[in-house]
């Protein structure tokens, strides 16, 4: 008797094909395998997860730190002496690399829902290696440079906490697929229970995780303070060069309130805006005193400081990308700047009817002005003919010699300080300023500023904690937030998180449920009508036969093998006749 295998019918599978092709190079079916990975390759993809995670932080961080990207290049400006944005190509890398790991992330997760074995080709790992490499050098770097950034990362949790949170509950409602498919078995070991167990302790935290968030965003519409005054912070340096009268005016067209400026005294007495130590990098001092470019600007007389270009380093330097924009009279006109004094300013700030909030700088000790700088300051306040009401000014010293003069703190006090030391108002970096601190001194009558605020989420946000005003580096973007992002009642945001949690949790339990019961199918089917049923498909276009497999073995029956197999493709069976094999 001869027996003979049937033959197999496969269709084609083109989804599968690309994403084994392209995750592990197994293009062919018979290179490809549904047994369980290795332990190697499972390592593999714990490295791709950690790059995954570790890349999807390291995005979420540039995303918000947008708000501080000046202070970043000055910070790098100041180590290295050269400026240029050094933000381009951090953010390229990182979006071609985030782009890319999360391609690989989804094909890996594809691979675990089909049941395919995970075989990470060797051009990957060393890609992911890379990227995960570069990231971690990434984050040691901005953690040298840049340390105290890392706080945005909570500060920004105020506004996006309750949407990434509706994000990471779909996320790991959709992974529960997988899970289920993987833990639902009859063969269940001790590290199946483990990750269901680890499973459902990330979705009970995520569904209790709002419980955590201090968001000022959520209130009373009724309770909304008014909108903060904005403050040109050295003027509008995103449209102007800073600290130039061009930047001032520009602010005070864009709807600043107030213009704030740094001040440093010249070696006669004379104060001027600049905010760095050295005239490098917004004048043209290296070609005009070449042998001084290094010295402390305060070391310059007022005729050799106004004697500088001001104005051409923004044009050449571009260092916000919006000199294209400009037109030709202004790019003229910033292009003719030179350094201006304080009395400008204030004068300007006279005429527009704003105020003014000056940080001024002391002259180092050897400096002729280091005992009279104060009585210098004063005397250009006067000059300028601005009301004394209208200015103030850090730092909080000779509080005994200031009369009429407001004067305002740089760093965080209790109330207590504020009022033994007779101050009525605050400037803090907004990462100093949280939402009960802010609270607490608006009702000891103290008024906060807050600076750099750039960005319209961090507006929102201190809009929504009562802040009266705010230290910005772009006016013009400010100009065009009239109201928060967004504002929510607390009922309305208890309603949206409750529902979410219940509406994943049904999912959940539904998966899992057909996850169970599409096992319990499976392993209670019968072989052999598996194998029935794929020979009498019906075939089609998308079907393609393929003879794989022959053989023809002789029993001890005394039947010869010159029997005929004659197949039918075109009914999907096969049948015997007698004379020979024919096709």
């Amino acid at each position: 008797m001869v027996k003979h295998q049937p033959l197999q019918v496969y269709e084609k599978q083109v989804f599968v094909s690309f994403v084994t092709g392209i995750y592990g190079c197994r293009w062919k079916r018979y290179q490809r395998s549904q047994e369980d990975s290795s332990r190697w390759e499972c390592t593999w993809f714990i490295i791709l997860c950690s790059s995954f995670f570790l890349l999807l932080f390291w995005a979420y961080f540039w995303l918000v730190a947008q708000n501080d990207f000046n202070e970043f290049n000055w910070s790098v400006y100041n180590r290295s002496g050269e400026w240029r944005d050094e933000t381009i190509p951090i953010l390229a890398s990182t979006t071609v690399g985030f782009s890319y790991i999360t391609f690989l992330m989804i094909l890996a997760l594809f691979h675990i829902s089909l049941g395919q074995q995970m075989n990470l080709y060797w051009v990957h790992k060393i890609g992911v290696l890379a990227t995960l490499i570069t990231t971690i050098s990434g984050v040691v770097t901005v953690d040298d440079i840049w340390g105290d950034e890392w706080d945005i990362l909570l500060v920004s949790l105020q506004s996006t906490a309750p949407f990434l949170h509706i994000g990471a509950l779909a996320t790991v409602t959709a992974i529960s697929w997988l899970v289920a498919g993987y833990v639902v078995r009859r063969e269940r070991s001790n590290f199946h229970v483990m990750v269901l167990l680890i499973y459902i302790v990330i979705l009970l935290a995520l569904y209790l995780a709002p419980l955590t968030f201090t968001c000022p965003c959520i209130m009373d519409r009724h309770s909304l303070r008014p909108r903060p005054d904005i403050i040109g912070r050295r003027g509008a340096p995103m449209l102007g060069p800073e600290n130039t009268m061009v930047s001032f005016n520009r602010a005070l067209q864009h709807g600043a309130s107030s213009l704030e400026a740094d001040v440093t005294i010249s070696v006669d007495g004379v104060p001027f805006l600049m905010r760095d130590r050295t005239l490098r990098r917004t004048t043209d001092v290296s070609k005009v005193f070449p042998a001084r470019q290094y010295d402390d600007a305060s070391f310059f007389n007022w005729t050799e400081i106004r004697s500088l270009n001001a104005g051409q380093w923004f044009l050449e330097s571009d260092p916000y990308w919006t000199v294209e924009t400009l037109t030709e009279r202004d790019r003229s006109r910033i292009g003719n700047q030179t350094v201006c004094s304080l009395v400008e300013m204030l004068r300007l700030a006279a005429r527009a009817n704003s105020s003014a909030l000056l940080d001024i700088r002391k002259p180092p000790p050897e400096h002729p002005r280091y005992r009279s700088w104060f009585m210098d300051t004063l005397w250009a306040v006067q000059k300028a003919g601005i009301s004394q009401k209208r200015v103030t000014w850090t730092p909080d010293t000779d509080r005994g010699r200031v009369r009429g003069l407001q004067q305002t703190a740089n760093e965080k006090l209790s109330v207590e300080e504020i009022r033994q030391r007779g101050i009525t108002s605050l400037t803090l970096h907004y990462s100093k300023a949280s939402h009960k601190d802010i609270q607490e001194y608006l009702a000891n009558n103290v008024s906060v500023t807050v600076y750099p605020v750039n960005d319209p989420w961090l507006l929102s946000v201190l809009w929504c904690s009562g802040v009266p005003s705010v230290s910005s580096d772009a006016p013009q973007v400010l100009q065009k937030v009239p109201y928060p992002i967004w504002l929510m009642s607390q009922n309305a945001y208890n309603f949206i998180w409750i529902t979410s949690d219940l509406v994943s949790l049904a999912v959940v339990i539904g998966i899992f449920c057909f996850q169970k019961w599409r096992m319990s199918g499976m392993q209670n089917y019968n072989p052999e009508q598996i194998m029935l049923s794929a020979v009498t498909r019906r075939s089609s276009r998308d079907v393609n036969i393929m003879k794989e497999k022959l053989i023809f073995s002789e029993l001890n029956n005394g039947l010869s093998s010159t029997e005929e197999l004659s197949l039918y493709p075109e009914n999907g069976y096969a049948r015997y006749s007698d004379g020979g094999v024919s096709d």
